[in-house]
């Protein structure tokens, strides 16, 4: 694609979003955005990324953070993504859900009560996860692939299954072994460049 027409595919989405950071870039066709978007500055989103705030209900991206391919992000009263952090394809999240337990009505008519969800600074969120009303991911905080996140992960911990459990912590109980074997890794091969970077 050339660069006359990333320009302009950014600005098409650009006028889409109630508030948008500096350097902010979509050299996408497919981008849904409707109600109340906030984005911090350098945040990207890839094809097929769809934003949805209900009437009253605000989703708010940090500087530097953003979704690829697929993902969804549908807010009742408040979504928000902290600084750098990154969901990869097809995820979900949502602050709000029909209420089915105890209800034998259609799922159509069922209640919802939305709960913010909040995910924290410097988050790693796999794909194809599904993260549910009224949970916050602290700061630093790992989502395996393929996770069904209910409840509140603590910082630096890491969390996956269906539904997720913690399985470790990034910087908690490391063995000596694995960590010779990052620096060596570092070492040999660097850190990798924050593309975000580039503007």
């Amino acid at each position: 694609m050339n660069s006359l027409a990333r320009m302009g595919l950014t600005w098409w989405h650009a006028r889409k979003f109630t508030r948008l950071g500096a350097h902010c870039r979509f050299p996408i066709p497919d981008l849904h955005v409707s109600g109340h978007v906030e984005t911090g500055e350098s945040c990207r989103f890839r094809n097929n990324v769809t934003l949805r705030a209900h009437p009253g209900a605000r989703i708010v991206f940090g500087n530097r953070s953003g979704c690829s391919w697929g993902c969804l992000v549908e807010a009742r009263a408040l979504v928000q993504i902290g600084n750098y952090t990154g969901i990869a394809e097809y995820t979900i999240l949502t602050d709000a859900a029909p209420r089915l337990m105890g209800n034998l009505g259609p799922w159509r008519e069922a209640p919802m009560e939305p709960r913010p969800v909040r995910i924290g600074d410097n988050c790693f969120i796999g794909s194809a996860c599904f993260i549910g009303p009224g949970v916050t991911v602290g700061e630093g905080a790992v989502i395996a692939h393929h996770s069904v996140v209910l409840r509140d992960v603590g910082p630096y911990e890491i969390w996956g299954g269906a539904p997720a459990r913690k399985m470790g912590h990034r910087t908690e109980g490391v063995p000596e072994s694995k960590i010779r074997e990052l620096q060596e890794m570092i070492a040999r091969h660097g850190l990798q460049r924050d593309r975000y970077l580039e503007d």
